[in-house]
């Protein structure tokens, strides 16, 4: 098996999905002490952040998929605030997109089973 070294634009999103991931969670877990009704669902959502970052890393393609995936869903949630949020969320979103679409990343996620 060919094992191929994680690009440093793979790895940077990994880690900043992971690491927004740890800090949304940890930030957000009072809401579920409190039992507010949405705080199970933004936990997933942050959690699925963590694991999409770890397999990010481990070169597993649909979690590529999953983070794209995951940031169109929140230029989707953004679209209440569509002055200031939305511009943020669709940077960052083409950025991500872009970086995971080009083709050494792409090479990295085909290599790796």
């Amino acid at each position: 098996m060919n094992i191929k070294r994680c690009p440093i634009s793979v790895m940077v999103i990994a880690i900043l999905y992971v690491v927004v991931g740890v800090v949304a969670s940890a930030y957000h877990f009072h809401t579920l002490l409190e039992h507010d009704r949405d705080a199970v669902f933004i936990e997933i959502v942050e959690w699925t952040a963590i694991v999409t970052g770890i397999f990010l890393l481990l070169g597993r393609n649909w979690a590529r998929w999953l983070a794209i995936a995951w940031a169109l869903f929140h230029v989707g949630v953004s679209l209440a605030d569509w002055r200031h949020q939305l511009a943020v969320h669709l940077i960052i979103a083409a950025g991500i997109i872009w970086l995971l679409l080009r083709s050494d990343a792409a090479e990295y996620f085909s290599t790796i089973k």
